[in-house]
């Protein structure tokens, strides 16, 4: 569960830019569900449970397939953390922020 105070401007960011789909969206609830291949995310507007601001102090990680076209189709259209790079643990990875702030990475297994 991501927290946002724009629903719909991080709904946007991720069917438009990451071509995640929108599997339902709730606005009385300022909650949606989204997903692509094989990853789900929820997003929702923090509620009166949490008492503490937006952010996480890690980063989000998704394991892809092709992540150079992936690289090629984000690194114009979002904020990057870090270029596409080849990494000593057999990763060819990227890192960029979200509308939020909240860093996700892509990275590939090149030792196959």
């Amino acid at each position: 569960m991501l927290w946002t105070k724009n629903l719909e401007e991080t709904v946007a960011f991720y069917t438009t830019v990451l071509g995640f789909t929108c599997r339902e969206f709730n606005k009385d609830w300022q909650w949606a569900s989204l997903y692509k291949d094989e990853t789900d995310i929820m997003l929702a507007y923090p509620n009166a449970h949490f008492d503490s601001e937006i952010g996480f102090s890690g980063s989000f990680y998704f394991q892809v397939n092709e992540v150079e076209k992936l690289w090629k189709e984000l690194k114009n259209e979002t904020e990057i953390v870090y270029d596409l790079e080849v990494f000593d643990w057999g990763m060819k990875e990227f890192a960029i922020k979200d509308n939020n702030g909240y860093i996700l990475q892509f990275g590939e297994n090149i030792e196959k």
